[in-house]
């Protein structure tokens, strides 16, 4: 394994994981990413870096952004978000991933992008729940806020210090696994 390819798999594992909190944030930053040539995506992937990628994922993502902001609408986009984020952590990696053979590439989008996307989505979805049942939704702004962010924050990392990217995704998986640990004990 080169250090190109681990270098792939960690910029698709922490973008993988900005998906979970925004779908079209972390996509919007790849296609830019790649438009100005600060990565090279898979040949079959490169459409993402065309001007008209960049102009559609942009107004997808300012879209999705704002409409987080929106109490109750909030909750039904994340109904359809955990799958999208699985479809998109997954699309990721694909794009991202080099010089590894196809059963390798696919397992670990699935694996690694996609389901790092859907635990980061689930939780957040929780999270978002909990909060408009005890607030009745007036605290979702913040959370949202606080997603986007973190959106934000682990798009460019994962863009420009991939390894660092590694390592918050591993800190994000751990707070979720405390999250659910305490929710657990909490529930019974």
């Amino acid at each position: 394994m080169t250090f190109e390819t681990i270098i792939s798999i960690c910029l698709g594992v922490g973008l993988a994981a900005s998906v979970g909190f925004r779908v079209f944030l972390p996509l919007f930053a790849l296609s830019l990413a790649s438009y100005f040539d600060v990565w090279q995506l898979n040949e079959s992937w490169q459409w993402i870096g065309s001007t008209a990628a960049i102009i559609t994922l942009g107004a997808a993502t300012l879209v999705e952004v704002f409409a987080y902001f929106i109490p109750y609408i909030d909750n039904v986009l994340d109904s359809i978000a955990v799958p999208l984020a699985a479809l998109a952590g997954t699309a990721i990696m694909l794009s991202t991933v080099a010089d590894l053979s196809p059963v390798i590439t696919w397992a670990l989008a699935i694996i690694a992008g996609g389901g790092t996307a859907a635990a980061v989505a689930g939780t957040s979805s929780t999270a978002r729940f909990a909060s408009t049942v005890t607030t009745g939704g007036v605290a979702n702004p913040l959370v949202s806020t606080v997603e986007t962010g973190t959106s934000v924050v682990m798009s460019v990392v994962s863009i420009f210090l991939p390894f660092l990217a590694v390592f918050l995704v591993i800190v994000i998986l751990f707070i979720i696994f405390k999250l659910y640990k305490k929710f657990k004990t909490s529930k019974v």
